[in-house]
Parts: structure tokens; C-alpha cells; sequence
């Protein structure tokens, strides 16, 4: 008895919903994967927030409260702060795909359910069903750096940049029982801020530069696309 090898014409078809209520389905259960996907990498990006914030007020405790501690430690801070910066912007991409979708389910389906309005965008599915054919990030990764750090990690860095300042401004904290004892010029302030042999001019031009950087790249324009364009309550 021969045995026949089904050939591409006897495949089985792709099942596709064949009715109304099977594309509703069909849609609703991929709606739960979006969200449930959009807050997987939410969590994650809440992670790295949590970090940085255990990382600051751990790394100041560490300088500011022993006498003998280096003000290499707060630059180090820094440092770490950034890399977590730079590791959830990456995350912040993931995560404004997946919340896009979300929101086009919202805005163009159920909203359309809820409160029917004439439809100025009737070719959301199109745009959607190409997205998922060719995924693609929505925002560069200079704009999610940007926003991350405006709307979180500037306040942590502005923090640990004053206790820098601070630290190498009084270099010779003692015991509680006697009193602080604060540089008496600039250029005092300055030499205190060498690091091995680094001179101190070059530490805080460096050091300048990075907050000076920080600061334009959070204060500039944030030109919304896209859903983040609508509404207010965006992450």
C-alpha cells in the first residue's frame, strides 16, 4: 500500500475567523497579549528605575557620612546611574511598541464602542497588521534617553551632583565633634576634585560638561508621534 507525502496543495488553509464573532475574538485575545506583553517590559523598566534609586541614596550614605570615604565614589554613582539610564532606555523602545498597539486597540476600537465617533482613521488595522509583519521601533534611542531622564533620572543625578560638590568643597570632614571645615577658594575646590593623577581642572570640566549636556537633553522639546500624541498620560 503506497503511502502518499501531502504536497503543498494538500495542506491544510490557514484557519482565519470566518465570522463576526470569531474575528472579535480573535481581537480580544490578542488585545490581553498587547497588554499583557506592554506590562512585562513596564515592569522592567520600573526595575531599573528601582535600582537607580537604591543606587543613589546608598552611594551617598557610603560618602557623605564617612570622613575618610573619596569623592570618586559619587562620580562612580554617576556612572552607575547612567548605565541604568542607558539599559532602560533600550527597555523604554520594547515598551512604547507594545503600548502604540494598546492604545490603537483603545482609541480606534473600543472607544469606537463606547462612544462612536465619525472615524478619521479607518485604516488602523492596515497599519497595525504591517507592523506586525515588520516590527520596528517607534522612537529613536536618543528621544527614549531623553525622556527617561526627564522624567526620572535628572532629579537623582542633580542630587548626587550637589553632594559632589559638597564633598569636594569640605575635604576635611572629621568626627561629629568637631565642625566642618569648608575650602576657602575656587581653586582649593578645584584641586581637591583630582582623581589619581587626573588633575582636578580636568575632573569638574568633564564633569561640567556631562550635567551641562544632561540638563539641554532633558529641557528640549519633546516632539510627541504617534499615540503619545494624544492625551496626557503617558510614561
Amino acid at each position: 500500500m503506497s503511502h502518499v507525502q501531502p504536497g503543498p496543495e494538500t495542506l491544510a488553509p490557514t484557519l482565519l475567523p470566518g465570522t463576526q464573532s470569531e474575528t472579535v475574538t480573535a481581537l480580544v485575545h490578542y488585545y490581553r497579549a498587547e497588554l499583557a506583553r506592554m506590562a512585562g517590559w513596564r515592569d522592567r523598566i520600573d526595575r531599573t528605575s528601582n535600582w537607580a534609586i537604591t543606587v543613589v541614596p546608598a552611594m551617598l550614605s557610603v560618602s557623605l557620612s564617612t570622613p575618610s570615604s573619596h569623592h570618586g565614589v559619587l562620580l562612580f554613582a554617576m556612572l552607575l546611574v547612567l548605565l541604568l539610564l542607558f539599559i532602560e532606555a533600550r527597555r523604554y523602545r520594547f515598551f512604547d511598541v507594545y503600548r502604540t498597539r494598546v492604545r490603537q486597540f483603545e482609541r480606534y476600537y473600543f472607544a469606537q464602542i463606547l462612544s462612536p465617533m465619525e472615524d478619521n482613521s479607518s485604516n488602523w488595522q492596515q497599519i497595525m497588521g504591517q507592523s506586525l509583519r515588520e516590527p520596528g521601533f517607534l522612537i529613536t534611542m536618543s528621544d527614549a534617553f531623553a525622556r527617561r531622564l526627564r522624567r526620572n533620572y535628572i532629579f537623582m543625578l542633580f542630587i548626587l551632583l550637589l553632594a559632589w560638590v559638597l564633598k569636594i568643597m569640605s575635604p576635611r570632614l572629621q568626627d561629629e565633634a568637631e565642625k566642618v571645615e569648608f575650602v576657602r577658594s575656587v581653586a582649593d575646590a578645584v584641586a581637591n576634585a583630582a582623581l589619581g593623577p587626573i588633575p582636578g581642572w580636568a575632573i569638574v570640566v568633564a564633569v561640567g560638561l556631562l550635567h551641562a549636556a544632561l540638563l539641554y537633553a532633558s529641557l528640549r522639546a519633546d516632539v510627541r508621534s504617534g499615540e503619545s500624541s494624544f492625551g496626557e498620560v503617558h510614561v
